[in-house]
């Protein structure tokens, strides 16, 4: 990952509906389910699935998609690494929330339990 501002605009004008097939793609290769990727990422932004049908359809991009997001308030206990650097130290908010975001999808992909997923005490 760059910490560009041409990185963090080409993150910016991404579309969630060309990435949300690979978050499904993905977690389903390791057995686990669109529903759970669905809870995932209610967690985060507090979309339900019919509002992340919506924002698919109309083709948001990610800026737009976590303009709309109420982003959890235990957000900021996600960390590690995500292509090579640590979420925790992103410094471009967007950037960092799709990277958030990237983070629960490889989590839930390599069978961690949804409730380390999920950041419950």
């Amino acid at each position: 990952m760059n910490n560009t501002s041409k990185h963090d605009e080409r993150i910016a004008k991404m579309t969630f509906a060309s990435v949300f097939p690979h978050y499904i793609a993905k977690v389903g290769k390791k057995g686990r389910t669109k529903e759970e990727l669905h809870q995932v990422i209610e967690w985060l932004t507090g979309f339900d699935e019919k509002k992340l049908q919506e924002l698919i359809e109309e083709k948001a991009t990610f800026e737009a998609f976590f303009q709309h997001a109420a982003i959890n308030p235990n957000a900021h206990l996600i960390t590690g690494v995500i292509c090579g650097y640590r979420v925790e130290k992103i410094e471009n908010p967007l950037t960092q929330q799709v990277r958030y975001l990237d983070k629960l999808v490889d989590e839930l992909a390599k069978g961690r339990k949804m409730e380390k997923i999920l950041r419950v005490a």
